[in-house]
């Protein structure tokens, strides 16, 4: 039966013949799959939301799966999964079939993805959780450096590096993350703040200028508080930037530079907790980009501030 519901990403139509697709949504033949799925699987509406949950949820069996069988188990049609296929910048299914064949055959050659996907159940040794952990923690970091466009992590370490005022943003889990960023920028002497609560980072936001970097941190990029204040610090002139995992969400497109993480969701520790991680490995290479670039300064603010504290580190005494 021909379906009669809208596919649509992003509030779009999505047309059959695209040029340069891949291209345009800025991927590469490199890229992974998977990954690609679920940066965009909340852009996806309908029919092709239901192709890519059933993509995610066993990659293997969609890799073995013939174009009519994944159509089946995802409720929808051939012609769907085809419009799937080239919303992703693949000419047919074949190749979206043989993309995910080769990364799944890598993860289960490289141990990836042992218990990936598998619920942690209450009874569970805590040795199987560890492996599980362990593995979707390893497997969000691989699809993170895959994702991750190093062009703009340049660009927004020459930002920072310049920058006489740096404003981090995000609420909850985000915040902790732009906490930690802001502890590694101020040990080498980047003026930066981070803020948690709404009314406190807009007035910080309201204070930048010019030459100032905001930083919005949000994994869905749709957290409202952190858009709020990103809008506003742009709106006076700073670099915006967000970390997101999601590069068409409203934080993505407000800022000038997006820096994009991938997550693997467990049992207890959904895509926001999971991406968690993945964060920190992006903050702590834009980091060290950073103090390269500033590295006389860097090193002399590193050095002073190690010496303040450490008068503060226990020592053993004396044994007689």
């Amino acid at each position: 039966m021909v379906e009669q519901e809208a596919d649509t990403i992003a509030g779009t139509a999505v047309v059959d013949a695209e040029p340069d697709r891949r291209a345009a949504a800025g991927l590469s033949p490199a890229d992974s799959v998977l990954v690609r799925v679920r940066s965009r699987l909340t852009e996806f509406t309908g029919a092709l939301q239901r192709v890519a949950e059933q993509v995610l949820s066993d990659p293997s069996a969609a890799a073995r799966a013939t174009i009519v069988e994944l159509a089946e188990r995802s409720g929808t049609s051939p012609a769907t999964v085809t419009r799937f296929c080239r919303a992703l910048g693949f000419e047919g299914y074949a190749d979206l079939r043989l993309g995910i064949a080769a990364e799944t055959g890598r993860a289960h050659t490289a141990g990836w993805t042992v218990d990936i996907g598998r619920e942690i159940q209450p009874t569970d040794p805590l040795e199987r959780v560890l492996g599980q952990i362990i593995a979707a923690d390893t497997q969000a970091m691989h699809d993170t450096a895959a994702l991750l466009d190093l062009a703009e992590v340049e660009r927004a370490a020459e930002a920072i590096a310049g920058a006489a005022r740096v404003n981090i943003f995000g609420a909850s889990g985000s915040a902790l993350v732009g906490e930690e960023m802001q502890f590694s920028l101020h040990r080498i002497g980047v003026a930066a703040w981070a803020w948690n609560d709404v009314h406190e980072g807009l007035a910080g936001a309201a204070l930048l200028r010019k030459g100032d970097v905001a930083l919005g941190i949000s994994h869905t990029g749709q957290t409202r508080e952190t858009i709020e204040t990103l809008a506003e610090a742009g709106s006076h002139g700073a670099t915006t930037m967000a970390l997101t995992g999601f590069t068409r969400s409203p934080l993505a497109e407000l800022a000038d530079i997006v820096l994009l993480t991938a997550s693997q969701a467990t049992t207890f520790r959904p895509d926001a907790l999971s991406a968690r991680h993945p964060q920190l490995v992006v903050l702590d290479l834009l980091y060290i980009a950073v103090a390269q670039r500033t590295h006389d300064r860097a090193h002399a603010a590193f050095q002073r501030t190690a010496r303040a504290v450490g008068g503060h580190k226990a020592t053993k005494e004396a044994r007689p």
